[in-house]
């Protein structure tokens, strides 16, 4: 396959990215004009965030399966296809009924589509192309999470909340058409049984795990759910990771984390991935109820963060090919500490571009520590085991964005009743003690990050 052709299935898988991390959070700002044409409270409509990554959570772990057992280009054109339609079901959507329903189905696409895409870029990039083409698609797990809640806004003020699912549809129909001509995958296709006990445990433990994090936003009045769905997944996730140390065929292949690179990169690379999913959550809201400054230039203010990102991403490469992974992340991960606790020094004594400074510095070690893990975590992996390490790799990313979330949520209670605060009305050192005690998540990460090999990922660089 010509690099020209590679080049653009890279574009391709990217943008499906987008729209399945942008659909993750870009309901948000939404609810109240949502539950207001569905007639009911605005925390009902919350669900719909929650159904899609219970969906997400259940539905990842089998699509490298189903792309070994029926190819693909197949699962990935379809799950274009159902991710598009279910775009246009949730755009339609009368009730709370069928809105929760459309957005199952829209996250069925989208469980299947980020995996599955992953491999097929994977496949289809020589060694020397990894890091840019990695590169490439991280863009949607940097921008979705904040563009998300400001484009939402954007279309709900001057529109209506239906153009936050309509916009999928032409770009899901461009993306079938162009998935159809440019992916080849003949002759991958394996016959491997599927381990449906695998399927079931994981799919409990996992859903069960999200679903408490989720309760976690209202941890007040949740303590006693919250606690027996942890309960659930940590039993049901003990039991999938005993089966699936015995089955022939496991669904989730834990031999994946003998590879160090892998290993090292889905444990310390998520506990980086949380704490900077924090930052989208609790800075908007510091900047609001703490600080008293309106929406919108809020929403301009987290740009900030948006900007980092593209700037980065035009030495990410250079830095990772001239210095090696090891040295790169650990410095990066240095300066995660440094970022979050700025965000932590903000105040209403702070000029608003001495603010932007500081999330556009947070953005450029956002973007340097999600294209590094994204490249370092699969570099290493045989392409025999590549459908079951891009969907278990998959997993980690859409937990760490919900534990990012409520992480931040978490914090913020424990530091409210460390200050003897109003959890309803948090103070400015509320955010503040919060925002310090998520740092512990990066320096556990950067101690664990500590034996991964001087010379990982060598083998896909460009040494200069």
């Amino acid at each position: 396959m010509s690099a020209v052709k590679n080049k653009y299935i890279t574009y391709l898988v990217a943008t499906t990215f987008f729209m399945e991390t942008l659909d993750s959070t870009v309901i948000a700002t939404a609810l109240p004009m949502m539950a207001n044409d569905f007639s009911v409270f605005p925390v009902d409509v919350g669900i719909g965030i929650t159904a899609y990554l219970l969906t997400l959570a259940v539905l990842i772990p089998i699509s490298g399966w189903l792309a070994d057992r029926f190819g693909m280009r197949k699962i990935f054109t379809l799950a274009i296809c159902i991710f598009t339609g279910a775009s246009i079901l949730c755009g339609i959507s009368q009730s709370l009924y069928f809105f929760i329903f459309a957005r199952v189905l829209q996250g069925v696409g989208g469980a299947l589509m980020v995996p599955v895409g992953r491999i097929i870029v994977l496949r289809n990039t020589p060694k020397e192309g990894i890091i840019a083409a990695i590169g490439l698609i991280t863009w949607p797990a940097l921008i979705g999470p904040v563009v998300g809640p400001a484009l939402g806004g954007l279309f709900t003020k001057y529109a209506t909340w239906h153009w936050i699912f309509f916009i999928n549809v032409p770009i899901g129909i461009i993306g079938i058409i162009l998935s159809l001509i440019w992916i080849k995958t003949p002759g991958e296709v394996k016959k491997s049984p599927l381990d449906g006990k695998g399927f079931i445990l994981s799919g409990l433990a996992l859903s069960s795990l999200i679903y408490a994090v989720e309760l976690c936003r209202h941890i007040q009045d949740s303590r006693n759910s919250i606690f027996i769905f942890v309960t659930i997944g940590m039993f049901t996730g003990y039991l999938a990771i005993k089966h699936f140390q015995k089955s022939p065929h496991p669904m989730i292949d834990l031999s994946l984390l003998k590879i160090p690179t892998f290993e090292s990169t889905l444990i310390a690379g998520n506990l980086f991935r949380i704490a900077l999913h924090t930052t989208p959550f609790l800075v908007p809201l510091y900047l609001q109820v703490g600080l008293g400054i309106d929406p919108f230039q809020t929403g301009v203010i987290v740009m900030s963060i948006f900007v980092g990102n593209l700037v980065m991403k035009a030495v990410t490469t250079p830095l990772l090919n001239r210095y090696g992974f090891k040295k790169v992340m650990t410095i990066n991960g240095v300066a995660i500490i440094f970022s979050l606790l700025s965000c932590a020094l903000i105040s209403e004594a702070m000029p608003v571009w001495i603010v932007m400074i500081i999330l556009f510095i947070n953005g450029l070690v956002r973007s340097m520590q999600f294209t590094s893990i994204n490249t370092l975590g699969l570099a290493d992996v045989p392409q025999s085991k590549m459908g079951g390490a891009s969907a278990l790799a998959s997993t980690g990313v859409q937990l760490s964005m919900a534990l990012g979330i409520a992480v931040g949520s978490l914090a913020l209670s424990i530091a409210t009743a460390l200050n003897d605060g109003n959890p309803d009305l948090p103070s400015n050192h509320d955010f503040q003690l919060a925002m310090v005690l998520v740092l512990m998540l990066p320096i556990w990460g950067l101690w664990r990050q500590r034996k991964m090999s001087s010379n990982a990922g060598d083998d896909i660089r460009k040494k200069y």
